[in-house]
């Protein structure tokens, strides 16, 4: 039985912004030591803002978070000194090179002579920077930078690492090398780390527990298996010719309900989604009820249970509709934190 606190506690986090727009309206999450924490949602569904509190760079309107068993709010020197954080916009001096960034970082920590050069050629060999050590950070690619603001969110070795959106803006090689350094960091050196992303896929492979946040609040929490057992069977959606009103909804939602191992139907403008026992079985009668309903099918799919129906199911909404939206939720701020590398 896991006896130890938790590496991370936050509850009923309220924060508002300017302009009345409420960021977090309740948040609760609790990181387990040692794991890889998914907060997943949209732009502007209460990540960044949840990260600002719980690395002290911002204060909640009401609620309590604790990080390695500390207080933010009472303690937020030593939350500082216990946490790594890696923002969303790179925090290196780009006009320095890595090493100077690297040792400037571990200068800020305390570290000094060998001990400091020993670290800084270590992670410099662990990120593949070596042979780029020396050069201006303002020459690397996209992916080396955000490999060099991992580093530097290591150097002085904490105990809970804040990754915020880590691979927004890369390529697919250098998302996958960075999935790769993010499963070492937790598998091999048992790093707790609380991650944030609006990529499923991401979510999917790399959290052991994944918290779907949606209009400042977690909605459901789990492990990514678990949510998506959740669901019976397969998912089919269909884009329908042309979208239908509240009244054709009602048709809709009746008609398909009727059918034999349908489950939980939703009609959102052109695009109807249900839960199917076995979905491409399902897939003739539900066109066929569509059909008489004098309702045109443009394309069908069915797929097994993603995090994208997961979160269909407890927002009503698809997830790629929340982004396109860009809702406002965090006061329309979508810049992340203050400040990269650890927690100066």
């Amino acid at each position: 039985m896991n006896t130890r606190a938790p590496a991370v506690e936050a509850r009923q986090l309220i924060k508002a912004y300017p302009g009345g727009v409420t960021a977090l309206n309740g948040m609760d999450i609790t990181v387990e030591p040692g794991t890889v924490f998914g907060l997943l949602g949209p732009n502007g569904a209460g990540k960044s803002t949840t990260v600002k509190i719980l690395t002290t760079l911002a204060r909640p309107d009401s609620g309590t978070a604790t990080v390695a068993g500390h207080d933010v709010l009472r303690h937020p020197d030593r939350v500082r000194r216990a946490i790594g954080v890696v923002a969303q916009n790179s925090g290196a001096d780009p006009g320095a090179t890595g090493r100077e960034n690297l040792r400037l970082q571990g200068r800020l920590y305390g570290l000094r002579g060998t001990g400091l050069d020993r670290r800084v050629a270590e992670l410099l060999d662990r990120f593949t920077l070596a042979d780029a050590a020396d050069r201006r950070v303002k020459g690397y690619s996209g992916g080396m930078r955000r490999r060099l603001d991992v580093a530097l969110g290591l150097v002085h070795q904490p105990e809970v690492l804040f990754l915020d959106e880590p691979t927004t803006g890369l390529d697919p090689q250098a998302r996958g090398a960075m999935w790769d350094e993010i499963g070492r960091l937790s598998g091999e050196e048992g790093l707790t780390i609380l991650l944030t992303t609006h990529y499923l896929e991401e979510a999917d492979r790399l959290a052991e527990r994944v918290a779907i946040v949606d209009r400042g609040r977690v909605v459901v929490e789990g492990t990514p298996d678990s949510l998506k057992g959740e669901l019976r069977g397969d998912a089919v959606h269909m884009e329908l010719r042309s979208g239908v009103g509240e009244a054709g909804r009602t048709l809709l939602r009746s008609a398909l309900d009727g059918l034999p191992g349908v489950h939980e139907v939703l009609v959102d403008g052109r695009r109807v989604s249900v839960r199917a026992d076995d979905g491409a079985a399902a897939v003739p009668a539900l066109l066929g009820a569509l059909e008489r309903a004098g309702v045109g099918v443009a394309a069908a799919t069915v797929a097994r249970p993603s995090l994208d129906d997961v979160y269909l199911r407890y927002t009503g909404r698809r997830y790629s509709e929340a982004e396109e939206a860009g809702e406002a939720g965090e006061g329309g701020r979508t810049d992340g934190l203050a400040l990269a590398g650890g927690a100066r």
